[in-house]
């Protein structure tokens, strides 16, 4: 195995949510989206964040081992409108 292939992978994510459906209060993931850099991601939080349908938006990153497959906790970016706690992540 080369080294490049023992290196972490990071991973820029943009997460959005949505209210749930009628009668359950909260929210739950929208869509998710991945970019290659924490700018693209931001950007992408911060325009679906916009949406009439969109209660809010995360831009993250996260460290993944390719060896164990294990991803880290997230890394928030920013984090924009009605979002869930950290704790219920």
């Amino acid at each position: 195995m080369t080294q490049e292939e023992n290196a972490s992978k990071v991973h820029y994510i943009c997460q959005t949510y949505i209210e749930k459906k009628a009668g359950q209060p909260g929210l739950q993931i929208g869509k998710q989206f991945q970019y290659s850099t924490a700018a693209e991601a931001e950007g992408r939080a911060e325009r679906e964040s916009l949406r009439e349908d969109c209660a809010g938006a995360d831009a993250y990153m996260v460290i993944e081992d390719p060896n164990s497959g294990e991803v880290g906790e997230p890394t928030f970016i920013v984090r924009i409108g009605r979002v869930p706690d950290l704790d219920d992540i």
